[in-house]
């Protein structure tokens, strides 16, 4: 990006709320259903039908506003804002406008540099979803409305993110939050989580807003960053050309890396927004809210600072291990079994981590219990096996997430920790590598570790490493001594 300019962009996030019932009627929000059988007349828009609101969304709403550091309105209304498109079949959505639930909030990110920065929440506000369109099935445009009435929440941004890497950085905080809460599953790719941007750009110092545009139609997060980055450069380029940026709605093309018009940009009264006629205001009182607030759990910020302090664990660590908080709820039950806080840590980082990752599952689909890995964690320390066993005793554990102590009965893998058995195989080992020891002898260190290779694979990796160390040393000292 030219250093002269700053680009000034605000994100529009559509959560879609884990409710089992849509927002104003009874009908199932499960995804993945056949086309149109999750719908009624309420939510197909028949006429004479009354919207009844779903106090759930309420309570996630609030939460949200509460993690969030937003002001909760006592009172707020719900709006009808008016357009046509085939799956809308009300010609109207259901959404707040002027007095949403909640309003100035913030949340903080943290820099590839460490800094932090805050990034201010205007409004996040209660909406229902529209159907959805569907145009790649060799057809004309068929509609589902399964979708429709779905509760989303809308939040909304101030115009405070400066590059396409902090809004990365904010749509991953809002997402963490949301699935902390548990109120948002943030899949992207199965539409639950939705971004629309708002970017413009300005020189330096300016303190005027440019001319806006909004990319829509981002179904990652890192589409979202390649979407900004491409927006940013066109309206640079636009600018330095000397022409004007034009107000108007883009779609991103994954597949070109383009952005291209869809419309020009509606204004709010466009919309024409009116109070909804058929559903009261929304009071939320202030014992209602600190009902919800007992729901809040321990967020992800909190989390990490615990985890650093009571656990003593890196920065680094902390930030992966509460990356999410069934991740992090996984590493808290290891330490019911295990004190060895950091070893739990590599453990869950490295193996655990890579199997998921590997074969694509989440932490609750992984086989292996973390009272087992503790377990684990436990045989090691009490040096009844070495860390190399470990590591082969795990992928049994993976298989049949058996009790570790189990495996290795079963195997005969318990660690060799007899120093007279061992004494026995490293006296066989330097009678037969002669030419070794004389190596040695003359200041070839190298050869260490072809002696510990050696024992290990002749106690099949059950000789206690430190233990072959220590009588090794003594061993070859004792001969040194003797030709001297």
């Amino acid at each position: 990006m030219d250093p002269k300019y700053e680009a000034v962009i605000g994100l529009e996030v559509h959560a879609q709320l884990l409710t089992d019932t849509k927002i104003f009627c009874g009908c199932s929000t499960k995804f993945g259903s056949a086309p149109n059988t999750n719908v009624c007349p309420v939510c197909l828009g028949h006429p004479g039908v009354l919207p009844v609101l779903n106090k759930k969304v309420v309570e996630f709403a609030v939460l949200m506003g509460l993690a969030t550091n937003c002001t909760i309105n006592k009172k707020s209304i719900f709006a009808r804002k008016h357009y046509f498109y085939p799956d809308l079949p009300k010609n109207y959505q259901i959404s707040q406008y002027e007095e949403p639930i909640c309003e100035h909030g913030y949340i903080t990110i943290e820099l590839k540099d460490g800094t932090k920065k805050k990034i201010g929440i205007t409004r996040i506000h209660m909406e229902e979803d529209a159907g959805k369109s569907i145009h790649d099935q060799g057809f004309d445009t068929l509609i589902d409305l399964n979708r429709t009435g779905t509760p989303l929440l809308e939040i909304v941004s101030e115009p405070d993110i400066r590059s396409p890497e902090e809004a990365y950085l904010y749509l991953a905080k809002l997402k963490q939050i949301l699935t902390y809460l548990n109120i948002c599953d943030g899949n992207m790719e199965e539409g639950s989580l939705r971004c629309d941007a708002n970017i413009s750009v300005r020189l330096k110092g300016e303190t005027k807003f440019g001319t806006k545009t909004e990319v829509k139609n981002m179904n990652s997060f890192r589409n979202v960053e390649r979407a900004l980055a491409f927006e940013i450069e066109r309206q640079i380029d636009l600018l330095e050309d000397g022409k004007e940026v034009i107000q108007q709605t883009l779609l991103w093309d994954a597949d070109a890396n383009i952005a291209y018009p869809m419309r020009s940009k509606e204004e709010a009264h466009d919309y024409r927004y009116f109070p909804e006629p058929d559903l009261m205001p929304v009071i939320v009182t202030e014992e209602w809210k600190n009902e919800i607030l007992k729901l809040m759990p321990e967020l992800p910020d909190s989390r990490k600072e615990r985890f650093i302090n009571q656990y003593n664990l890196p920065a680094y660590d902390a930030e992966i291990l509460t990356s999410s908080r069934e991740l992090a709820d996984y590493y808290e039950k290891i330490l019911t079994v295990t004190k060895d806080y950091k070893s739990a840590s590599n453990w869950v980082m490295t193996e655990v981590l890579k199997v998921i990752n590997d074969e694509k599952i989440t932490i609750n689909e992984f086989p292996v219990s973390p009272e087992n890995l503790g377990k684990l964690i436990e045989l090691i320390n009490r040096n009844i096996i070495s860390g190399k066993i470990a590591k082969d005793v795990f992928p049994e554990m993976l298989k049949t997430n058996k009790d570790p102590e189990e495996i290795v009965k079963e195997k005969n893998l318990v660690q060799i920790t007899d120093t007279t058995e061992i004494e026995k195989v490293i006296e066989k080992i330097l009678s037969q590598n002669q030419k070794q020891v004389e190596e040695y002898l003359s200041g070839k260190d190298k050869v260490w570790a072809f002696f510990v290779g050696q024992i290990m694979r002749e106690t099949k990796g059950k000789a206690n490493p430190q233990i072959v160390n220590e009588l090794l040393k003594s061993k070859l000292e004792a001969i040194k001594n003797k030709s001297l």
